[in-house]
């Protein structure tokens, strides 16, 4: 091989190793400590709320948030289960207990900032939650 094709080829090796270091993260970072801090405290599966039929809604994942004065809480997401049947709501963090309304439909209100903002149905069926519009 000739020397400045060996000398390009050996950059070209450099660049990509520390391409790849580069999108590695640390060993031991202050994020890697936060997420297995955040693993470990995570708060268990618990009963929101069971209806007829067998029909079961828990509170499942979680996530610290913060409102504006500083306080600090956590929200959880919703789960729906039937026997061995488990149905995610998704992307609704909630900081109270949902209501079922129906056999097929509960209530469930939107967190953000540790207030509520928002009202949901949540089909019961599918867990797809539907905003509730005021009346007007």
């Amino acid at each position: 091989m000739r020397p400045r094709r060996a000398s390009v080829l050996a950059g070209g090796a450099i660049v990509a190793a520390i391409s790849c270091r580069a999108a590695q993260p640390a060993a031991g970072t202050a994020s890697d400590s936060a997420a297995a801090s955040t693993a470990a405290t995570a708060p268990a599966d618990s009963l929101a709320a069971s209806g007829a039929g067998g029909l079961e809604v828990w509170f499942t994942l979680a996530r610290d948030d913060q409102g504006a004065d500083g306080r600090h809480c956590t929200d959880r997401t919703l789960e729906i289960r039937r026997g061995t049947s488990r149905i995610a709501v998704p992307l609704l963090y909630t900081g109270e207990a949902p209501r079922i309304v129906n056999d097929s439909t509960l209530e469930a209100v939107l967190y953000r900032g540790c207030r509520p903002l928002a009202r949901y149905r949540v089909d019961a069926r599918t867990g797809q939650p539907t905003p509730v519009r005021p009346a007007s």
